[in-house]
């Protein structure tokens, strides 16, 4: 049986880590971290995602703010808002929730965002410090994943790490910090994207492989090395009748082929997923410390 790599329980460590530290500061006399969210319209996986940030704030001792607009809100509103929290001296970090209403720019009101309050490491300033191994706010899902292997303590020097897809969020980060000269890092690391020719004769190489591609189950055992390292950041919704909730959750890897070649793993739900919200609160630590823009 291969290793379950437990995002779940991890995820907590690192609330319980942040927690004591919280609690430290405010012993102190020190400042509370506080964290405000935008969520511009009805979206329902966005209000879940927001709801459960917020949740995840109280845990550990946080203040957090959210900030609630209309579907119809303006651009030029938006980044007002954006600029009022800019210039807030209270508030350590500041999430835009995605996706925002066809009318408004993403890219407009990412680089709005001031770069030592951007804890979602969205904005230019951030993206390219990470590129340069300077110290940078790095995107939830890829600092999450790098977590994993590091508390697993699963080896990547020397290692081929395939990534599968190139996203700005998941994918792209990926392969830089794999890459990097630290740990976890030194790998070698092959990007791959809709247009890869022959994406199975490279992904069975993989010593580890990343999928944020986006399609159910899409990588089958067939494409996976015996005894590789399989991280699935994947998470779709498929309807099950015999579940309560009448759906199931399942990843971008068909979990029980893939089990059973290789020897660590991360499930869907409990994987990956967790940690993005623990990432998002350790920037958000990061920031109210000043420890990433002295």
């Amino acid at each position: 049986m291969p290793t379950i790599i437990d995002g779940k329980k991890t995820s907590q460590d690192i609330k319980n880590e942040i927690a004591a530290r919280v609690a430290e500061i405010k012993a102190e006399g020190g400042k509370t971290p506080h964290l405000a969210a935008v969520l511009v319209g009805n979206d329902g996986a966005s209000q879940t995602y927001v709801g459960a940030k917020v949740k995840a704030c109280e845990q550990v001792g946080f203040e957090s703010t959210l900030v609630r607009l209309e579907e119809s809100v303006s651009e030029s509103e938006l980044l007002r808002v954006v600029e009022d929290i800019n210039n807030n001296p209270e508030i350590d970090g500041l999430i835009v929730q995605l996706p925002l209403p066809k009318h408004i720019s993403v890219e407009r009101v990412t680089d709005k965002i001031k770069p030592e309050k951007d804890v979602d490491g969205f904005t230019p300033a951030n993206v390219g410090r990470m590129t340069l191994h300077w110290p940078a706010y790095v995107a939830a899902t890829p600092y999450g994943i790098v977590e994993l292997l590091k508390r697993y303590e699963i080896e990547t020097s020397g290692k081929h790490c395939v990534v599968i897809g190139r996203s700005h969020i998941v994918g792209s980060p990926m392969s830089i910090l794999m890459a990097r000269n630290s740990y976890p890092g030194n790998a070698t690391v092959t990007l791959t994207h809709s247009r890869t020719k022959n994406l199975a004769e490279i992904t069975k190489t993989a010593d580890i492989l990343i999928v944020a591609i986006g399609k159910p189950e899409f990588v089958t055992a067939d494409m996976v090395k015996e005894g590789a390292v399989v991280i699935d950041v994947g998470i779709h919704r498929i309807e099950d009748s015999s579940k309560k909730s009448g759906f199931r959750l399942i990843g971008d890897v068909k979990f029980d082929e893939v089990s059973q070649k290789a020897s660590a793993i991360t499930p869907v739900p409990g994987g990956v997923g967790p940690m993005t919200i623990a990432s998002l609160l350790y920037n958000t630590l990061l920031a109210a410390e000043g420890k990433i823009y002295h």
